[in-house]
């Protein structure tokens, strides 16, 4: 399995934290080196581990936004 490299170029909201530390958040991640995109999935303490998530373009994000309006 290749790597897969990334770089969280902005924390925007820390969205629910579980008994152990693990939090879901909402962040702006750059991955294996392209456009930064935003991302919702579960971190664990340090961000050393992630869970599984979902990657949305900005446009997706705006969709998603008015859906929920």
């Amino acid at each position: 399995m290749a790597d897969i490299q990334f770089e969280i170029t902005k924390q925007i909201a820390v969205l629910s934290e579980s008994p152990k530390g693990w939090t879901k958040e909402l962040n702006l991640i750059s991955w294996n080196g392209r456009e930064p995109k935003y991302d919702i999935r579960d971190w664990a303490p340090n961000h050393e581990k992630m869970g599984k998530g979902v990657t949305l373009s900005e446009a997706e994000l705006e969709k998603l936004k008015d859906a929920l309006k």
